[in-house]
């Protein structure tokens, strides 16, 4: 690789972070408004993406926002072992009384009574334009999700909790960006505080090999790049910086069984064909040798 520490230092920095924040506040009190209809429900407001992670990149603008309403929730059984007890669990919940669509449109109206005509509604959020110093913020809107794995009688039933929201197409999208968050952030911790700053180098490589035509970058979004490299055993992190690429490329190409590593949330496979939540993996193998081309050209 012909690439120097000094360029990988450049793209190893985060970007934006104080019109960032600035711009996360400015949203939060909108959406925290008294004059909203759910001002009474039970609801939290937090972010995820790449500056709620801190692997933002100069070149990323957008600050991904979501509202999540705790008081419905929507749920599936698969996880449980028996029909006796998925019988049990769907007897133990109450039926919702104020649905996702409601929410949702009750949100969008909050956001168009502040920012007027800088919002739209999108396939998958809500979007806020740029405007002044305020940056391009995506909202979703959620409902929280239980994904119920165990219930002994006499207890609460147990499951793990993401957000459920559904495209403007009305296909359901399941997530779980806390776990993402929380997962990455304890790696990030194990490897001496060296994860985060090597998912903005390749963050950045990519956004290059976009700028060059080479990949769209639909193929290798954000999300799974931070998924991937979350798999990278710690040792790999040993080093500087530009031992620590060529280590994290020479894993993948010795990884065996590409089809057991996870996600960071550790709920969904990384790799999968036909699916939302995961990576094709002739997308990714593409992405790294493209990496790999790009360096050697440097």
């Amino acid at each position: 690789m012909a690439v120097s520490t000094e360029q990988l230092i450049t793209w190893s920095h985060q970007g934006a972070v104080t019109t960032s924040k600035t711009t996360y506040l400015t949203i939060r009190n909108a959406l925290e408004s008294q004059n909203a209809s759910y001002k009474n429900k039970d609801f939290e407001i937090f972010l995820q993406g790449s500056y709620g992670n801190d692997t933002n990149v100069y070149a990323e603008s957008d600050v991904d926002v979501v509202i999540k309403l705790n008081d419905t929730f929507y749920y599936d059984t698969d996880r449980v072992s028996s029909e006796q007890e998925k019988e049990r669990i769907r007897n133990y919940i109450s039926p919702a009384t104020y649905y996702y669509d409601q929410f949702k449109a009750d949100v969008l109206s909050v956001l168009k009574d502040k920012f007027g005509s800088d919002v739209k509604e999108g396939k998958k959020a809500i979007s806020i334009d740029t405007n002044g110093a305020r940056r391009k913020t995506d909202v979703v809107v959620a409902c929280a999700y239980r994904e119920y794995y165990r219930y002994f009688p006499g207890y609460s039933p147990e499951y793990y909790e993401g957000i459920f929201f559904l495209t403007n197409e009305g296909k359901k999208i399941v997530n779980y960006p806390k776990q993402h968050s929380d997962n990455l952030t304890a790696r990030h911790q194990a490897t001496n505080k060296k994860l985060k700053p090597m998912i903005r180098v390749f963050k950045n490589i990519k956004n290059k090999l976009v700028e060059q035509g080479i990949i769209d970058t639909k193929s290798a979004p954000s999300y799974y790049i931070e998924g991937l490299l979350y798999n990278v055993p710690c040792y790999n992190f040993n080093a500087g910086l530009y031992d620590i690429l060529y280590n994290i490329l020479t894993w993948y190409k010795n990884e065996q069984d590409k089809s057991n590593l996870l996600c960071a949330n550790k709920m969904r496979w990384l790799f999968r064909d036909g699916t939302p939540v995961s990576w094709n993996e002739a997308d990714c193998n593409n992405f790294i040798e493209e990496v790999e081309d790009f360096l050697c050209r440097l």
